[in-house]
This record gives structure tokens, C-alpha cells and sequence, in this order.
């Protein structure tokens, strides 16, 4: 018998053999490139280090929602609900029973999309199925979340798949706003005279609406130079309500524009009805050629944000 013959037969049938399984995995769907199996809520439940988001989503009747649709979660781990109930001063029982707060905090770890990595708008104002927004921003090679009171968590693990999305793990629960526009910058020292004014203006109501809005803040050290150049005292100018108003009114735009939002070398329109620009370099300029620096940007409030200023904006 020619040897040679049977080995190209055996090599032959082998070849066959092997091109039959593959076409018979692909058919099965046994392909390396095959969709994940398991819903975004079996992902996490196969992650001890997710009981504690399951125990969660199950308390707040989320399961259903979170297991169908396509949806981005940024999953919170164990030690981020450790670090939670520390911070809120309440126990694990006493969070998983307050069903209202537990669906308001869950569903804004949620996008109503399927959002990689790579696809993260930067900067950028970024709503949760619940409503308002947070912002996600590269540092060191990291990707950082502020969320909607400040506070800051890092994404630990990303583009985790899923059948219905993804899940990216981060390492602080996140918190929507609960404080507007007023209320955040009578909390900071820096706007006491702002806070001032806008009171004796009469706006408060307005600034606590629903907006959103984008204020240009000054703080105290921009007053106080502003006294100077107009050479009154804070009382004088406080008990100018016309004036005060007119001046106050253009360092608010409506809309919600944060700082990678900005449209730069663009007149950008007040609600006291005129303009100033903002250059590359996040300098104003105002109706009267006067200049003023950003002097800290995308401060978060529930209808809207905030940006410092050293120097206040004047309209002709």
C-alpha cells in the first residue's frame, strides 16, 4: 500500500472534519465574537463585588428595568456602598428600605444607550435615564466622574459586556444635585456678596427655578474691585435695584453650558439681552471691552451650573 496515499486521505478527511465544527459553532453561535449571554443584571450578579448594587436594584423593584432595553450602568462596587452609608450616615437595612431615595440614586448611574469608553463625551453634560446630569473627564489616564453635588469616583473597570449593554465599575456612588443655584453658592464663602445682591435685586425666586441656567459668578474679591472702578460703596450699589438687576441678570445665560460646552469666539446671548464672548483662554469680554477670567468653572447645581469670576461683567 502507497503510505503517502492514506496520509493525504487522513489529511483530507481531517480537513473536512475540522471545516465541518467550525461552520457547526458558528451555527450554534460558538464563535469567539458571539454576543454575551448574560443581561446587564446577571453580569452583576456573578460579581461578588456587585452584591451589594444587586441587593439594591432588587430593594428598589429595578431588576425587570435594568435586565432588558440597551443601557449603560456604572456599577458601584461593595466598597463604594461602604464608603456611602459612612458618608450619609445611615445603615445598609435603613438605605435598601427607602425605596424613593434607592431609585433616584440607581437610576442615575443608568444611560438610556449603550456608551464604551472610547465613545465618553468628555467634558460634556451627560443625562442619566433619572434626569439631570453628571460629567465624565480623562485625568492621568483615568476617567473621573463629577457628579450632580461635586463629588468626585473613578472608573475601576470599563466596557464590561452585556446583552442588553454595558457596565463600567466605579468606586463612589454617585449623587444627583439637591441644591439649585442659590442655595450652592450661599454654601460657598467665595459669593457672599453675590448672594447678597441677588437678594436685594429680588431675583432668588428666579435663579431657584427650574432654568437651567449657566451664571457666570463673581466673587468677593470681583465686587470689591468692582466698587472700586465705579468708586460706590456695597451699599450703594445693593440699594441700586435697576442697576443692580441690569448687571446681575448679564452674567446669567440661559441653558446649561459647561466649560468643554462653551462656544468659543461666539457672541453668546444673556437673559439681560446683551452679549460678551469668551475666548480659547476662558476670558470674557463684556460690552465695554473690560475683561474678566474664568477663574473656576463647572460648579453642579440642580438647574444648572456655575463658573467663578475675578472680575464683574459690566453691560453698557
Amino acid at each position: 500500500m502507497n503510505h503517502s496515499l492514506v496520509l493525504n486521505r487522513r489529511t483530507v478527511l481531517l480537513t473536512a472534519a475540522l471545516a465541518g465544527s467550525a461552520t457547526l459553532l458558528q451555527a450554534c453561535g460558538g464563535s469567539d465574537n458571539d454576543a454575551p449571554e448574560r443581561n446587564i443584571v446577571e453580569v452583576a450578579q456573578a460579581n461578588p463585588d456587585l452584591s451589594i448594587l444587586v441587593e439594591a436594584v432588587v430593594a428598589a423593584g429595578l431588576a425587570p428595568t435594568l435586565s432588558t432595553g440597551t443601557l449603560t450602568v456604572f456599577a458601584p462596587t461593595n466598597a463604594a456602598f461602604a464608603a456611602l452609608l459612612t458618608e450619609l450616615g445611615v445603615t445598609k437595612e435603613a438605605l435598601l428600605a427607602d425605596k424613593p431615595l434607592l431609585t433616584a440614586v440607581l437610576t442615575y448611574h443608568v444611560l438610556g444607550s449603550k456608551v464604551l469608553r472610547a465613545d465618553v463625551p468628555l467634558g460634556k453634560a451627560v443625562t442619566p435615564v433619572s434626569g439631570g446630569f453628571f460629567k465624565i473627564e480623562s485625568a492621568a489616564g483615568s476617567l473621573k466622574i463629577t457628579d450632580g453635588r461635586n463629588r468626585t469616583s473613578t472608573l475601576t473597570a470599563t466596557d464590561i459586556p452585556a446583552s442588553n449593554g454595558v457596565v463600567h465599575l466605579v468606586d463612589r456612588v454617585l449623587l444627583p444635585a439637591n441644591k439649585d443655584i442659590v442655595a450652592t453658592a450661599s454654601a460657598l464663602p467665595d459669593f457672599s456678596i453675590l448672594v447678597e445682591a441677588v437678594a436685594a435685586a429680588g431675583l432668588v425666586t428666579t435663579l431657584q427655578g427650574a432654568g437651567p441656567f449657566t451664571v457666570f459668578a463673581p466673587t468677593n474679591a470681583a465686587f470689591a474691585s468692582l466698587l472700586a472702578e465705579l468708586g460706590v460703596t456695597k451699599e450703594a450699589l445693593l440699594a441700586n435695584k435697576a442697576l443692580l438687576t441690569s448687571v446681575l441678570t448679564y452674567h446669567v445665560v440661559p441653558g446649561r453650558v459647561l466649560k468643554a460646552e462653551v462656544p468659543v469666539n461666539t457672541a453668546i446671548t444673556t437673559v439681560q439681552g446683551q452679549t460678551f464672548t469668551i475666548n480659547s483662554s476662558l476670558v470674557i469680554t463684556d460690552q465695554n471691552m473690560r475683561q474678566s477670567g474664568i477663574a473656576a468653572t463647572d460648579v453642579f447645581t440642580s438647574n444648572g451650573v456655575i463658573h467663578a469670576l475675578d472680575k464683574v461683567l459690566l453691560p453698557k
